[in-house]
C-alpha cells in the first residue's frame, strides 16, 4: 500500500469529526423540541404537570448544551491525534467558551419567546376568569397560577404581581415592574388595561381580549419572519462548512492538506487567515440575518 493511499485516511477521519461537531452545533434544539412533543399532552392532567414538563425540557437542554461544549474538545483531540499536532486541541479548547456563550444566548432567546407566549396565555386566562364572575384580583391570581412558569420558574417580579393581586396592592405598578423582563413587555399593556378599568370603569375582560389578539398577532408575525429567515441561516451554515469540503477534495486528490496546515509555516499562515476570514464571514452573515429580523 502506497503512502498516497494511507495519508488521506486521517484527513477524512478528522474532517468528518469536525463536520459532525458542526452539524451538532447547527442542528439547533431538536432534542428539546422532541422532549416538548413527547411530554406535551396525551396524558392525564395532574397538579404541577406544566412545571414538571418545563423542568424536564430544561434538563434535556442542559445535557445537550454540555454535550456540544464537550464535542468541541473531543473533535480537537481527535484531529490533534490524527494530525500529530497540538494546534487542533488548542482550537477546540478556545472554541468551548465561544460555544457556551452562543448556547446561553440561544437559551435567553428561548426564555424570551416562552415568556411572551405566557403573557398571551395569561391575558386569555384572566379574561376567562373575569367572564366567569371572578373579581379582577382573584381572576389575575387564578390566571397566573394556571399559566405554566417559564424556564427558571417565577421570578421576583411575577411574585410581586401575585402578592399585589392577592392582597389588594398596586397591581398596575407590579405589572409594569414585571414587564421589564425580556419577553414580558405585554404586561405593560395589561397594566394599562387594569388602570383604565379601575379609573374609568371600562370592561377589563374586553380590554384583555383586544390585548391578547394584538400580542398573538405580533407573535405570529415574528414566527413567520423567523421561518422566512431560516433559509438564510441554513445558507450561512453551508457556507461555513465549505472549507471542510475543500479539505475532503484535497485528500481525495491524493494530497495531505492536514499535514500542510499543521506542520508547515505556509500552512500555519493559511490556517490563520482562513480562520479569521471564516469568523468574519460567519459574523457578517449573522448580522445580516439579525438585521432582517429586526
Amino acid at each position: 500500500m502506497s503512502a498516497g493511499t494511507v495519508l488521506p485516511v486521517p484527513v477524512f477521519a478528522g474532517v468528518l469529526c469536525a463536520a459532525a461537531v458542526a452539524g451538532a452545533l447547527a442542528g439547533g434544539d431538536r432534542a428539546s423540541r422532541r422532549a416538548r412533543l413527547v411530554l406535551a399532552g396525551g396524558g392525564p392532567v395532574v397538579p404541577g404537570g406544566p412545571v414538571l414538563r418545563e423542568r424536564l425540557v430544561i434538563a434535556v437542554r442542559v445535557r445537550a448544551a454540555r454535550w456540544r461544549e464537550g464535542a468541541c474538545l473531543g473533535a480537537g483531540l481527535v484531529v490533534a491525534l490524527l494530525g500529530s499536532s497540538v494546534i487542533p486541541l488548542v482550537v477546540g479548547v478556545a472554541a468551548m467558551p465561544l460555544v457556551r456563550r452562543w448556547l446561553r444566548r440561544r437559551e435567553r432567546e428561548r426564555a424570551r419567546t416562552a415568556r411572551a407566549a405566557e403573557v398571551v396565555a395569561l391575558c386569555a386566562a384572566a379574561a376567562g376568569e373575569l367572564r366567569a364572575g371572578a373579581q379582577p384580583g382573584q381572576a389575575l391570581t387564578a390566571a397566573m397560577r394556571r399559566t405554566a412558569p417559564g424556564p427558571g420558574g417565577p421570578g421576583a417580579a411575577e411574585t410581586g404581581v401575585l402578592a399585589a393581586a392577592a392582597f389588594g396592592g398596586d397591581v398596575p405598578g407590579a405589572l409594569r415592574q414585571a414587564a421589564r423582563e425580556p419577553g414580558a413587555e405585554g404586561l405593560a399593556g395589561m397594566a394599562a388595561c387594569w388602570q383604565v378599568s379601575v379609573d374609568g370603569g371600562a370592561g377589563l375582560a374586553a380590554g384583555l381580549d383586544r390585548l391578547e389578539a394584538a400580542l398573538r398577532a405580533e407573535r405570529d408575525r415574528r414566527e413567520s419572519l423567523r421561518a422566512q429567515m431560516a433559509g438564510a441561516r441554513s445558507t450561512a451554515v453551508v457556507l461555513a462548512l465549505l472549507p471542510l469540503v475543500g479539505l475532503l477534495i484535497g485528500a481525495g486528490l491524493g494530497a495531505d492538506p492536514l499535514h500542510v496546515l499543521l506542520h508547515t509555516p505556509m500552512g500555519w499562515g493559511c490556517l490563520l487567515a482562513g480562520g479569521v476570514l471564516e469568523a468574519l464571514g460567519s459574523v457578517w452573515c449573522l448580522r445580516i440575518v439579525r438585521a432582517g429580523e429586526r
